[in-house]
């Protein structure tokens, strides 16, 4: 591990340029706003223009504010499988824009309580009344917006209309190319924010290093037992593991998933062989947000299993990014590991990224009776190795 001399000389070197910074910035505020429920204008470089609002958040004066723009009725944006679910029928896709549907709707379905009916598939009740929803012409940037709405944790549908391309007074811009650049440019522009000796229970020489991007947007964490540092001066890997955040599992208990034992028995593991980096990533639910994997958990009790419920609530099945892991394994000094996994996305993610994968340490806890199609899952559709 740098030390804390040198971890500020390696950030001050990689100190990312002004004007990344300030495209985070406008992400990271055009996300918020979406989550409160006020539209945000979306612009290219090509003079073209889209207001958006999330669907599960926009309000009744959002609503206005979008047709008094545009001057016409906005269209709803949904990912194919959940437009699908809307319209009891398969949709045709074409590119540029595939993965986004665009659906023109009755004006009674226009209404902030309907569209939440429509975007949310765990909603009690589609209440179309006989109002048929029809295909429409995908607007520009539709692509973008979706990317938006997921950066927000939100489920992917949206309100969208194009309007002028102008100063709107009250409603924040940004452009399509900050929101698709916004993943990698968040995860290289992690910093070190703060560092703690925190001895656990499994693993009692642990110090536990927060990273924060330059939006300010939510940490990331290392959890650094005993002396990785020592290992990789012997010529050696150290033992490392990426685990994502889990409230249900790793702090409750929950038996649904396995990230619980995993969290500890990696960390169990690390203090046996007397070294070894946890991160630990704020990718809640493969990437999806703590409320949205309650939602996929409620649709996985009607008979759908994870892939497949992430599906349906718009997301693919893996939305993590990796890279932010590489990052700050960069930053902790630490070039080559030995990967507690069963994932080879992992393996593939972080050799992709730079990192060298030295082998692959099994990780595998028996399930418990509750969770035994979620690990069968893991190995028949996701390719983990167990």
């Amino acid at each position: 591990m740098t030390s804390n001399a040198n971890q500020a000389a390696v950030s001050q070197a990689l100190k990312p340029p002004a004007a990344e910074i300030l495209a985070l910035r406008a992400v990271h505020r055009a996300v918020s706003e979406l989550r409160r429920g006020t539209p945000v204008i979306l612009r290219d470089a090509f003079g073209q223009a889209l207001a958006v609002a999330a669907a599960e958040t926009v309000s009744t004066p959002g609503l206005a504010e979008i047709a008094a723009l545009a001057g016409v009725p906005p269209v709803l944006l949904l990912s194919p499988v959940r437009a699908a679910a809307v319209l009891l029928r398969p949709v045709p896709l074409s590119a540029p824009e595939e993965g986004v549907v665009a659906l023109r709707l009755p004006a009674a379905l226009i209404a902030p309580e309907r569209l939440r009916g429509l975007a949310d598939p765990t909603a009690e009740l589609l209440l179309l009344d006989g109002q048929t929803p029809e295909l429409a012409p995908q607007p520009p940037l539709a692509a973008a917006a979706m990317a938006l709405c997921k950066l927000g944790r939100l489920l992917p549908a949206l309100v969208a209309a194009p309007v002028p391309d102008r100063d709107v007074p009250g409603l924040l811009s940004v452009t399509a190319a900050q929101i698709l650049a916004y993943p990698e440019t968040a995860a290289t522009t992690l910093r070190v924010v703060g560092e703690a000796r925190v001895p656990l229970e499994d693993a009692p020489e642990t110090r536990i290093t927060a990273f924060r991007a330059a939006d300010g947007g939510i940490e990331h964490l290392a959890m650094i037992v005993g002396d990785p540092a020592a290992v990789l001066a012997s010529g050696q890997a150290p033992l490392v593991r990426l685990h994502s955040e889990c409230f249900t599992g790793d702090l409750l208990g929950s038996l649904r998933c396995d990230c619980g034992p995993q969290l500890r028995g990696a960390l169990r593991r690390m203090a046996e062989v007397g070294a070894g980096v946890l991160i630990y990533l704020a990718q809640e639910g493969r990437g999806i947000g703590l409320v949205n994997k309650l939602r996929a958990y409620a649709l996985q009790d009607q008979g759908l299993d994870t892939l497949d419920a992430n599906r349906a609530l718009g997301y693919g099945a893996d939305e993590r990014n990796f890279l932010v892991a590489a990052t700050m394994l960069r930053l902790l000094d630490v070039p080559r590991v030995r990967l507690l996994t069963n994932n080879p996305d992992k393996i593939s993610a972080l050799s992709a990224c730079g990192v060298e994968v030295v082998s692959r340490e099994q990780h595998i806890f028996a399930g418990n009776g509750v969770n035994d199609r979620y690990l069968a899952t893991k190995a028949e559709r996701f390719g983990h190795m167990f």
